[in-house]
């Protein structure tokens, strides 16, 4: 069948002069417009780098992508009598230019209306010297470009060098097979990520709508924000978004919670330092009577009993022969931290312990809190210790371990890893006791952990995340973060990371990973096979993914297991419905895995070397020069390529209103210094909620 385009003679613009597999070099006519084609029926910028043109064959035609314009000076054409040796022919310019291959336009299903063309990857057949150049049209533009494929159903934008038409998506392939949004700050990344969501879930929407149905679509987006930008980029849609971050907290706003009975054994041992040889064991075990409910059988004044062993045994290690574990820094801030903890339980233990017991952890409490008030200042910092004053809380704790039972039965025991809940205070006193029970001598290696264990938990900052004493239920918590049936309690879960402190960030991101990726895989094995199509989108990436480690598995760090878990849902998610949304302004910085595992690439402004050679290597030779823009792309304008794009295309991103970007643009400096914006400091109310 005769392609449609060659009987346009009108909109031929040049010949072909030199053909190799990546580079074809062409001679523009005379008559070929300087700046404006308005043969295609509508006024077209042309000639303009990365602009597209098409060379007819018996395939239908090549797409070419423009990557070079110059004028060289060619010999006059002679007339009349070539036999005039003695004339000297004189330099004559010429206008050509240089395209790339990157694919093939066909006729699709011709009909009634119009033949339906289709764009395909890759070239079936090369011009020859002297074929014609042909710039498209506006109808073979959107066909280029994807805009008529059926399946791309959500519009992000237009494409500048393409008659500005429209550059459509489809959902299932630019979340399903996991999208990388790469560009330096200030590029629009934040707001493409913010947009593409809101897209989706308009497009969605609107098509529920056209049905019959309930607009609110079966959507679930999970934004993992460590710099507290999209609470604001969804605030006209409150009934759809639910958002989790660190007291204090704003209206219709959730405290987050990721309490510690949910993490695993590696987890556990990971952020608690755990060593493999001896604590990691103990570790294990200890999670595994607690979760399977061995403190249940006890009293409480057992339980009580128990924990104040395991203080009088940190207490004691710290305060050993030549060891002075509570002055100096760390010492003293450790020692601090595990007064602080041991407040905290007495106070419970005051309310359910007997009254043989009562009277001594009340003279213990008051003990504590007189240490307390003298070794710490207003600020929270803490001065050295006395043995002298540790000895007189040693002693106090001693009375308070009367209740302690000499032995428990043997029972049988979850997995570590199974997410039960269980009562986080009792776990460094149930340590103490595996080591007494199974020898003394494991005592002095299992007190350096109980007391890292203990500290942890009695940080202010940390406790408010991972300890729940209301008692969440796990049901409850994958409604709260994954979303309910039908997504009635909306489409976004926005968590703001940007308060948790730096210690526990990278578990706090891994254990939301993992519980995500591995509640989808039960909801799959569950309902024959049929996945719950969700989207973890990570903001930062670079900071949690970042490349391979050269550690041993043994000794990983939190960074290391954050890493291990997004390399896998990035390996293994699509199987599950979980796709990835990844965000970074260094895309050097991030792991190799991540990246080989994102099919579609969503490129904004990149100037770094080091980011550019990267990005490079993501698309053919002979598209490379469509990268060359990467450094001179203005905001919002980004390369769009990979499984979800037909071939690389130029977009020009929809705008967001201002009300619904992410807090992410440039500071004001000028218009604060000036005046022109008020900014009112008011230290005291920054340091009363950060110090409570």
């Amino acid at each position: 069948m005769t392609f449609p385009v060659q009987a346009l003679a009108d909109l031929m613009v040049g010949t072909v002069e030199a053909v190799s597999p990546n580079e074809i070099l062409i001679a523009l006519g005379s008559d070929t417009p300087q700046t404006i084609a308005i043969n295609t029926g509508m006024p077209t910028p042309f000639p303009r780098l990365n602009g597209y043109v098409l060379l007819p064959n018996e395939a239908g035609a090549t797409v070419a992508y423009v990557t070079w314009i110059g004028i060289t000076r060619s010999p006059a054409m002679r007339t009349g009598d070539v036999n005039k040796f003695d004339l000297v022919d004189l330099p004559f310019p010429t206008r050509k230019m240089t395209v790339s291959p990157i694919g093939t336009l066909m006729v699709k299903s011709p009909s009634v209306v119009g033949d339906q063309l289709e764009m395909s990857r890759g070239v079936r057949a090369f011009p020859s010297v002297g074929d014609q150049v042909l710039v498209p049209t506006a109808a073979q533009i959107a066909a280029i470009v994807g805009a008529r494929d059926e399946d791309r159903r959500v519009r992000i934008g237009t494409s500048p060098l393409a008659m500005d038409a429209d550059i459509m998506v489809d959902p299932d392939k630019i979340f399903g097979r996991h999208l990388a949004v790469l560009g330096n700050t200030g590029s629009g990344k934040s707001c493409s990520v913010a947009g593409l969501i809101r897209w989706s879930l308009e497009a969605a929407g609107e098509c529920r709508a056209a049905a019959g149905k309930p607009r609110r679509p079966n959507g679930r987006f999970i934004i993992l924000d460590p710099n507290g930008e999209y609470r604001q980029a969804f605030t006209d849609q409150a009934e759809n978004v639910r958002v989790f971050r660190v007291p204090p907290l704003d209206a219709g706003e959730t405290a987050l919670k990721v309490p510690a009975w949910l993490w695993n054994g590696l987890e556990w041992s990971t952020v608690s330092h755990a060593q493999k040889g001896v604590q990691r064991p103990l570790l294990r075990q200890g999670l595994r009577e607690l979760k399977s409910g061995r403190q249940a059988q006890l009293t409480e004044d057992e339980k009580i009993g128990v924990a104040a062993h395991s203080y009088l045994t940190s207490i004691s290690s710290a305060v050993s022969t030549g060891r002075q574990e509570y002055a100096g820094f760390p010492g003293r801030k450790n020692i601090g931290d595990l007064l602080l903890a041991l407040l905290k339980d007495v106070g419970r233990w005051s309310e359910v312990a007997s009254d043989a017991l009562l009277d001594d952890a009340e003279a213990l409490s008051q003990a504590v809190e007189a240490l307390i008030g003298e070794r710490q200042d207003a600020r929270g910092y803490w001065s050295d210790f006395a043995q002298t004053e540790l000895d007189a809380i040693a002693k106090a704790l001693l009375l308070v371990t009367a209740g302690m039972p000499d032995d428990e039965a043997e029972a049988d025991f979850m997995h570590e890893d199974a997410p039960l809940p269980f009562d986080l205070s009792r776990l460094s006193s149930h340590l103490e006791g595996l080591a007494q029970r199974q020898g003394s001598n494991l005592s002095g290696f299992i007190a350096t952990l109980g007391l890292r264990i203990k500290s942890m938990l009695g940080d202010r900052r940390l406790g408010s995340v991972i300890d729940d004493p209301h008692g969440i239920q796990f049901e409850d918590w994958l409604e709260s973060y994954v979303g309910t049936d039908g997504a009635s309690n909306g489409n976004i879960a926005v968590i703001d990371l940007s308060l948790i402190p730096s210690e526990i960030i990278h578990i706090v991101v891994a254990v939301l990973g993992r519980l995500v990726f591995e509640a989808l895989q039960r909801y799959r094995r569950e309902n024959a096979g049929r996945t719950l199509p969700t989207v973890l989108v990570l903001e930062e990436a670079h900071n949690f993914v970042k490349g391979v480690s050269t550690s041993d598995a043994d000794d990983w760090s939190a960074a290391d297991l954050c890493r291990d878990i997004f390399e896998r849902i990035a390996r293994e998610g699509r199987k599950f419905g979980l796709g990835l949304l990844v965000s970074s302004q260094r895309p050097s910085e991030l792991s190799p895995t991540l990246l080989a595992q994102c099919n579609t690439f969503l490129l904004h402004r990149i100037v770094n070397d080091a980011d550019q050679r990267l990005v490079s290597k993501l698309v053919p030779d002979s598209v490379g020069g469509l990268l060359r823009e990467l450094p001179s792309l203005p905001s919002r304008h980004a390369v769009l390529l990979g499984w979800a794009a037909p071939i690389p295309i130029l977009v020009e991103m929809r705008d967001l209103p201002l009300a619904h970007q992410p807090r992410s643009s440039d500071p004001a400096y000028w218009n604060v210094w000036t005046g022109v914006e008020e900014r009112p400091v008011d230290w005291a109310t920054i340091v009363r909620t950060w110090t409570e």
